[in-house]
């Protein structure tokens, strides 16, 4: 089903925007305290947690999607790019439980744009058939989170810089969506860093906002709370779902 983009919580009356600046607003008063934490609870600390019980839209999801039935936190599979460390917490968006032992499901482009396991892929429409870089499974904790160690996505022609996800519990899929990223800082990784900065192709612009998936199946509610600590990056993202599909 794909939800709207004006849905509020019932608890609060926060949009899921709101919700997410909030979260970013956490971040960034934890590094000013100067905490002694790790990068990982740091970020775990910016979710929100179960308060933020809002329905996530689903999102096409496209075709390069296959289970490589790889259980990993660390998908780079030594892919160059900025690092990211993602951590998604799985949610009832009926009365904000925490999902324990969801099967959450991850893959994106690399750096040069290509998705592996497809033929025709980056500017070259190289095969990758074979490859599972960049796709892993994790299941949510107690806390209902999971974590990935990655890149940051690249791009390729007519999307925004997204990453996709599929959430499952038992044999059901409760959702299946795409995460986004602000739209300047992937204008600025893309300009200054390797391998994005190295491409063939010259990056057609589109942004957020230009990005039809990212406006007709509610990508402003899946923007990732996200910063950066010394050229690594940081996101984090509650995913609400029904718990019948």
């Amino acid at each position: 089903m794909v939800m709207g983009k004006n849905r509020k919580e019932k608890a609060t009356g926060l949009t899921r925007r709101q919700a997410l600046a909030g979260a970013a607003a956490t971040f960034g008063f934890g590094l000013a305290a100067g905490t002694t934490l790790s990068a990982q609870e740091r970020l775990a600390a910016t979710l929100p947690g179960a308060k933020v019980c809002i329905l996530t839209p689903e999102a096409v999801q496209g075709p390069f999607y296959f289970d490589p039935k790889l259980v990993r936190a660390d998908i780079t599979e030594g892919r160059p790019g900025a690092p990211l460390a993602l951590t998604l917490q799985v949610v009832s968006a009926k009365d904000c439980t925490r999902l324990n032992g969801a099967r959450v499901d991850l893959w994106h482009a690399d750096g040069r744009g290509m998705y592996s396991g497809y033929r025709g892929q980056g500017d070259d429409a190289v095969s990758t058939r074979g490859q599972t870089f960049l796709r892993g499974t994790q299941f949510t904790d107690a806390d209902g989170q999971v974590r990935f160690a990655t890149i940051y996505p690249g791009w390729y022609p007519g999307r925004a810089p997204h990453i996709h996800f599929k959430i499952l519990l038992d044999a059901t899929t409760l959702v299946t969506g795409q995460l986004y990223f602000p739209d300047d800082l992937s204008a600025r990784i893309y300009a200054g860093r390797p391998p994005y900065d190295e491409r063939k192709t010259k990056r057609d612009i589109v942004a957020n906002e230009e990005d039809f998936i990212f406006q007709d199946q509610g990508g402003a509610d899946t923007l990732v709370s996200v910063t950066e600590e010394g050229g690594s990056y940081l996101a984090s993202l509650v995913i609400g779902v029904d718990r019948a599909g």
